[in-house]
């Protein structure tokens, strides 16, 4: 799944959103872009999952 998460804007949140991903599923492959805002997602977790645990952790996403 392709996210957007205006609010990544640096390594720093990447590193966030990609441990609220990884806790609801550990073995998720993650890839963030800051730059472009975007996180592409290869996990075996809901789209409902992992968007609850991204706005929990403060970086509410969207499916793009």
């Amino acid at each position: 799944m392709q996210l957007r998460i205006e609010d990544m804007t640096c390594g720093g949140c990447a590193k966030s959103v990609t441990a609220a991903i990884t806790s609801v599923d550990p073995g998720a492959k993650v890839e963030a872009n800051p730059a472009a805002r975007t996180v592409k997602v290869e996990t075996s977790a809901s789209e409902d999952q992992i968007l609850k645990v991204l706005d929990q952790a403060g970086y509410p996403a969207t499916i793009s």
